[in-house]
């Protein structure tokens, strides 16, 4: 079931997010009967241009409010690593990919950028070095639908379970966040691919102002 708020106008939803981020209940992670503070940020897939526009307004706007935030787009994050990997050319991996991605199989390229974006060992890693080295109330995951398939939602939250939970996670994802009795919680990116496997996060336009 999607949250009616969620269904709303985004002009509403902003609202909504500024209200629930910049509160001291959802920044001391209250009333989460010791739950992990992950929450989902869902948005329809043909929003992703307004979304990105919207990140941008609230983090500025929760800033106003002495809110700091701490963004880490995923797919910025994944170029970051390629260049700073070396491959066995010596050349670093993002040239590698550039120059030589035609002459790749899908098969064999996914593989390569799932190796070396590993989220165990790669990406948490330096998600976690951000997280200590930058101060902030609360965590921003954007970048989801453009990581699509060489990195998935389910594998970074699981990985990220133990390396962010000092301050609330959002995950801003283009898809829906569902909920239901029968099949538990899934998330559906892009509204099309279907995911049944359990995550033990909130949908943030189901929590209370």
């Amino acid at each position: 079931m999607t949250s009616r708020i969620g269904l709303r106008p985004l002009a509403e939803r902003f609202e909504h997010l500024v209200a629930v981020i910049g509160g001291q209940r959802f920044l001391k992670m209250e009333s989460l009967n010791n739950d992990i503070p992950f929450f989902i940020c869902d948005y329809r897939a043909t929003e992703a241009v307004e979304m990105a526009r919207l990140q941008k307004q609230l983090i500025n706007r929760l800033g106003q409010n002495g809110v700091r935030v701490l963004e880490i787009n995923l797919y910025d994050l994944s170029i970051d690593l390629l260049k700073r990997r070396e491959g066995s050319d010596k050349r670093s991996m993002w040239d590698q990919v550039v120059d030589e991605e035609s002459s790749w199989s899908k098969e064999g390229l996914l593989e390569l950028l799932q190796n070396v974006l590993d989220p165990r060992e790669h990406l948490i890693p330096e998600i976690a070095k951000q997280i200590h080295e930058t101060p902030h109330d609360v965590l921003f995951l954007t970048g989801i639908g453009e990581v699509f398939p060489y990195l998935r939602s389910h594998n970074i939250l699981n990985n990220l379970q133990s390396t962010a939970k000092e301050r609330p996670t959002v995950m801003f994802f283009p898809g829906g966040y569902q909920h239901s009795l029968e099949q538990g919680t899934s998330l559906n990116l892009f509204d099309q691919l279907h995911d049944d496997k359990y995550y033990r996060a909130f949908n943030i336009f189901d929590i209370q102002v």
